[in-house]
């Protein structure tokens, strides 16, 4: 599994198009509140925003992209909202797998699975081989994720591979190497829908130099006029990772002689 370097410790290359976009998928729920809908309903009719940016996003030459789709908070909610969340989840992933081969998309899960039902789990396993050669987009769910877990299961993995690991040894690319996402690179532009402004445990340690992008667009009615305005707003974005704008100025004439 390749792991990919620390954004504190080098610089990445800058683009228009993000090469990862993490997305917090918030709203649903209000969306159908306002319809008088259950909020259930809201859950469904967010399954067609999720198919349209995971479209969007290959059209449009995206690397990666990252969805939080059940966070390790949501066990909280209501039983009947979580029961209804976990039979539409293994749903989708049978409806949606043949889709994602078909279009070269690699499904890929991240977080704790092991709380789930074995069919859920299977079923992962299943989507995950199926799709496993794809190249053309690698589409991640954090599902029953945490970003304090992810730091926490990491070093306990690091620990486990090496009992007699002193604390100096413990570095941010070994860390990196542990985390669930070790496999693609961090977050260039960070995408939450709903109004709310915060990054409620979601990957912590990945989203140091993200930029985040809010909108009061509720998640069902974010399509792809939505995230290409997203898509904008991030290529005007001064990218320095520590640097001063002068020398970006200098770096980029430099590049251009």
């Amino acid at each position: 599994m390749t792991s990919h370097t620390s954004s504190t410790l080098t610089i990445p290359k800058v683009s228009a198009i993000p090469r990862h976009v993490a997305i917090i998928m918030d709203g649903n729920g209000r969306w159908a509140s306002k319809r008088l809908m259950p909020r259930v309903a809201g859950h469904s009719e967010g399954l067609g925003a999720v198919r349209k940016i995971v479209e969007e996003c290959r059209r449009l030459g995206v690397e990666y992209l990252t969805v939080f789709a059940f966070s390790s908070e949501n066990w909280r909610r209501p039983p009947e909202e979580v029961g209804f969340l976990m039979k539409l989840f293994l749903k989708s992933l049978k409806g949606e797998v043949s889709r994602l081969a078909e279009n070269d998309i690699a499904l890929r899960l991240i977080g704790d699975l092991s709380r789930f039902d074995p069919a859920i789990q299977e079923m992962v396993q299943f989507s995950e081989a199926k799709t496993a050669d794809c190249k053309g987009l690698t589409f991640t769910i954090a599902a029953n994720y945490g970003g304090r877990w992810d730091i926490l299961q990491a070093m306990q993995k690091c620990l486990a591979s090496n009992p007699d690991l002193k604390p100096e040894q413990i570095n941010e690319e070994l860390l990196q190497a542990n985390l669930s996402m070790a496999y693609a690179p961090e977050p260039d532009l960070f995408i939450r829908t709903g109004g709310e402004q915060r990054v409620s445990n979601f990957l912590l340690w990945q989203l140091a130099y993200t930029e985040l992008y809010f909108t009061d667009v509720l998640w069902p009615d974010f399509d792809e006029t939505h995230l290409r305005r997203a898509f904008d707003w991030f290529a005007q974005r001064e990218r320095r990772f520590g640097r001063t704008s002068a020398q970006l100025v200098s770096e980029h004439i430099g590049n251009a002689v």
